[in-house]
């Protein structure tokens, strides 16, 4: 693998981010401000058709990256949160987030439509999510809208999108400062699709144990290289 230096601007602060992997390609995430202030996001959450049980979820923020039963089941959840599902540029609760179009697959979304890609921005962190992106690598244009990113959330499981090998050409593309990949195969997902190992051997990672979750603050992300993360689901 090749390891790829990026220079980054940290704000140093003691806010957090706490990141859980719900299976799939949905992910809920805490930005925590101060001890009784936090902002939920839910990302892409799915109907238990797909054969794993999501349960109603806490959240602020709901993103769709398309519509697709295994990414768009709102109802997830709770009360009455701010929804987006469509390409552009939202703030809410001090969170900015930027949708941007890309496609499910490699014939200009023929096959399987459109995707959205988003960057969320929150507590001096940016997460990037690549949603069912289907592209065997980003165009410039959507590179430069991407920007810096310090988290990206990348699918590897192949079938209805990239693998493992073609994931890694979309994170030297990026070059993040942290990788969890997503949309693999796991137990009792209905989908077939590829396990993580093919994912790590393109990282040439190895020993790497799964974390229930993850929390990070700014100023601890990694200054060099790309580190990989595991999330158990």
């Amino acid at each position: 693998i090749l390891w790829l230096v990026k220079p980054f601007l940290f704000c140093y602060h003691e806010d957090i981010m706490q990141i859980v992997w719900k299976g799939q390609a949905c992910f809920h995430i805490t930005a925590q401000r101060a001890k009784q202030e936090q902002v939920r996001m839910l990302i892409d959450p799915y109907e238990d058709s797909l054969g794993l049980k999501l349960p109603l979820q806490e959240a602020d923020i709901v993103l769709v990256t398309h519509d697709h039963f295994d990414h768009n089941n709102v109802k997830a959840a709770k009360g009455a949160p701010f929804v987006v599902a469509t390409p552009g540029e939202y703030e809410a609760k001090g969170v900015f987030v930027q949708g941007i179009k890309t496609f499910h697959d490699d014939v200009q979304g023929k096959e399987r439509g459109g995707n959205i890609v988003y960057t969320i921005t929150a507590e001096g962190i940016t997460l990037c999510h690549m949603g069912d992106f289907g592209q065997k690598e980003l165009t410039p244009e959507q590179v430069e809208k991407i920007g810096n990113v310090h988290v990206l959330m990348i699918q590897v499981g192949g079938t209805y999108t990239i693998n493992g090998k073609e994931a890694g050409k979309i994170i030297s593309q990026i070059e993040p400062a942290m990788v969890i990949p997503m949309h693999y195969g796991i137990p009792r997902l209905k989908f077939k699709l590829h396990t993580v190992d093919e994912f790590l051997r393109e990282m040439g990672a190895k020993n790497i144990e799964p974390q229930q979750k993850l929390v990070i603050k700014a100023k601890d992300l990694p200054l060099e290289g790309t580190q990989l993360v595991l999330l158990e689901p």
